[in-house]
């Protein structure tokens, strides 16, 4: 059906108003009726995508003799004087067009559908399945029932919503825009792609807590809350990662978790405060075997929602996530890119000097952040493809082992992908000995200021002390992964993002 209204700007908050009213004044209509406006079911026997899929290519002006009953929200209507045209809109956009004929409805019921049905109105259509003149798929209606009263107009279906408008209300930008739907499908099958990948290599999947006493296992600041029944402070988890660790203690020897992490920290085109978080940790496996899973992770993901590893991003260029990923020394690849020669035992004060002639402030400046900083500086930014950034400083990895042949580093590798850091994998530290000192370190640290250092968790320390085996770990922002596939931000993956 072709709409022929003109494009109209935005309805003010004067006019939305006024349509209220008119739009509540048939509410009541409905209800003395006896209709209904809000009816518990309708006489559904299939819906709009199965009806396309079993007519894809119907000729024009064709009648199938085939009767159904289906549902959808009123996106387009026309109304002449003997035949109505509107158009159902699916939940996932698929639309039919629904007629509605004086010589099929009858008049009183046609002139009801005249004064009730506005755009953004639920309606039932029973009839046969046809195309129209004009060769569009249709539903000529015998008859027809509202199955929810829209009392709030639709935006304009012509103009794109502001980008503000589509994160407060993303129930709108669902109904209005086909990518914000791809979005939701596309994050879905990343998750269900996720669990087969880890299925497959005989991985659990685990919850653990999101309320705990001790906030731990990454450097972030957490959210703090107050339990009224345990009168005590609590924080929102920052990370699943020390009661996964008990978990491979227990003997759950692959164990896998994706849930919701809270960081207080600022919000970005890569950052929010809550984000969905994988992380996962397999006995006798090491950084390089975690490095090996989580790029089969997000190739496969790839394919889920692409169907290939060469994927196009929303700004229409194409990014290649195929092939074997590169893997190389933060050390290393600092030196090449600036033309120093730090090693894991240049002195801070060194490096702090270099770090302020080229203008960057480093707070709480050790060794490790000041090494990490001059490779954002150096390196980050011409990194493109895929790229697996190994062995970091001893002193930014408190919960990492160390390198087993380098002295002063450990086993941790960021992923890159498309310029930002999407993953990270360790050798875990399972030596309780010297994590209970490397967390003294960061203790210290906290009491410097360092909102972001890590506590000393001796519930961890005390499951550690049972045995915890040489293990490997990794963990990656779900968010992040769609981003990398999507180019999209980290705004536009989450459903209902944090909105001021």
């Amino acid at each position: 059906m072709t709409d022929a209204t003109a494009p109209e700007p935005e309805l003010t908050e004067e006019e939305v108003s006024q349509q209220k009213s008119v739009r509540l004044a048939k509410r009541d209509k409905l209800i003395e009726s006896g209709a209904g406006a809000y009816p518990v079911g309708v006489g559904i026997s299939t819906t709009i995508p199965e009806v396309r899929a079993q007519y894809p290519n119907l000729e024009p002006d064709t009648a199938t003799g085939d009767v159904v009953g289906l549902a959808g929200r009123v996106v387009h209507l026309r109304n002449t004087g003997k035949l109505c045209f509107a158009s159902l809109q699916s939940g996932d956009g698929e639309r039919i067009q629904a007629m509605i004929s004086l010589a099929e409805v009858g008049e009183e019921s046609l002139e009801r559908w005249k004064e009730l049905v506005d755009l953004g109105d639920h309606v039932f259509v029973s009839g046969e399945v046809i195309s129209s003149r004009r060769g569009e798929l249709s539903i000529l209606a015998r008859e027809w029932a509202i199955a929810s009263k829209a009392i709030r107009p639709l935006p304009n279906l012509h103009t794109e919503l502001s980008d503000e408008a589509r994160m407060r209300s993303r129930y709108l930008d669902l109904i209005v825009r086909e990518q914000a739907r791809q979005t939701v499908r596309a994050r879905a099958a990343v998750n269900a792609s996720l669990r087969s990948t880890f299925s497959h290599h005989h991985y659990l999947e685990v919850e653990t807590p999101m309320l705990q006493v001790i906030h731990g296992g990454a450097s972030a600041r957490p959210f703090v809350t107050h339990s009224n029944a345990f009168d005590t402070e609590l924080y929102l988890r920052i990370a699943p990662e020390l009661f996964l660790k008990r978990a491979v203690v227990g003997g759950i020897e692959r164990v896998f978790e994706i849930n919701r992490n809270f960081r207080n920290e600022g919000a970005d085109s890569t950052h929010s405060p809550e984000f969905a978080m994988l992380e996962a940790y397999q006995a006798y496996g090491d950084y390089n075997q975690m490095a090996d899973l989580t790029q089969q992770l997000v190739q496969d993901a790839a394919r889920a929602v692409t169907g290939g590893l060469q994927v196009t991003l929303a700004d229409g260029t194409e990014y290649d996530l195929g092939g074997q990923w590169s893997r190389i020394s933060m050390y290393d690849s600092l030196n090449e890119a600036s033309g120093l020669s730090i090693t894991p035992q240049t002195l801070a004060g060194e490096l702090y000097q270099h770090a302020e002639s080229l203008g960057i402030e480093v707070q709480h400046p050790t060794h490790g952040k000041l090494v990490e900083e001059l490779w954002e500086h150096y390196v980050k930014p011409g990194l493109d493809r895929p790229t697996f950034v190994m062995d970091f400083p001893v002193d930014t990895s408190p919960l990492v082992r160390d390198h087993r042949s380098i002295e002063g580093v450990v086993e941790k590798w960021d992923l890159y992908v498309r310029g930002f850091e999407l993953a990270t994998g360790y050798s875990e530290l399972v030596d309780p000995v010297i994590q209970r000192e490397r967390f003294v370190e960061q203790a210290k640290q906290a009491s410097r200021g360092d909102d972001e250092a890590m506590r000393l968790d001796e519930e961890f320390l005390r499951a550690l002390e049972h045995g915890m085996p040489p293990s490997g770990g990794m963990g990656m922002g779900i968010d992040r992964l769609i981003m990398a596939i999507t180019g999209l931000g980290i705004r536009e993956t989450i459903l209902f993002p944090l909105v001021k």
